[in-house]
């Protein structure tokens, strides 16, 4: 086939050829203003805000996620990739306004107060079903980044509650590797529930 004959190949930025574009792709786009980074948001993490409002405050959740997606739009340029991911900054602000639904609603929400009259920063309670089911959903995409094999050891460690030696032996992988994964897999792991917090 001849040059002049070849098809014409329109310039189509590499992120939009993907069906889902890169975590990295998705913050950037979002991060600059452009639609097609609200809707690549929307999309890789509609489900999981989604979810948690539905768990929280099931009337109200589609109003709630909406409510979500708008501020963190409005407040984009605030989103620093460096202290976590998006979905974990999402994250923080779903729980806020479900707390704001909460509020509406008249439902009462703990607040903690210093000596000096000064509110203090609501602790995540280990029985309050919002915080766990943002924290097993982020720990579920957290996972679902790392590789197959590290993966697999994380998985493992935590749900099978196996041994670093259990899981070498099970696996065939060096014993070394295996406590290497599953530490790169816990820095990984914290480093999504810090920037959640």
């Amino acid at each position: 086939m001849s040059p002049s004959s070849a098809p014409a190949v329109s310039r189509v930025p590499a992120v939009l050829l993907t069906a889902v574009p890169a975590a990295n792709a998705i913050e950037d786009a979002f991060r600059a203003g452009s639609e097609h980074g609200l809707a690549a948001a929307y999309e890789a993490h509609g489900s999981l805000v989604h979810t948690l409002c539905a768990r929280a405050h099931p009337t109200t959740a589609a109003d709630i996620t909406q409510e979500v997606f708008l501020a963190a739009w409005k407040a984009r340029d605030r989103f620093d990739p460096n202290r976590g991911p998006l979905a974990a900054w999402l994250v923080g602000i779903t729980k806020n306004k479900i707390v704001d639904a909460y509020r509406k609603d008249g439902r009462r929400v703990l607040e903690i107060f210093d000596k000096d009259g000064s509110q203090v920063e609501r602790v995540a309670d280990e029985r309050d079903p919002v915080d766990n089911l943002a924290n097993k959903l982020l720990i579920t995409e957290a996972l679902a980044t790392l590789p197959e094999r590290p993966r697999r050891i994380m998985e493992l460690a935590f749900y099978d509650d196996l041994t670093h030696e259990q899981i070498a032996e099970q696996t065939d992988v060096p014993l070394g590797t295996v406590k290497s994964d599953i530490r790169r897999g816990l820095a990984r792991l914290r480093h999504y529930l810090e920037a959640a917090s």
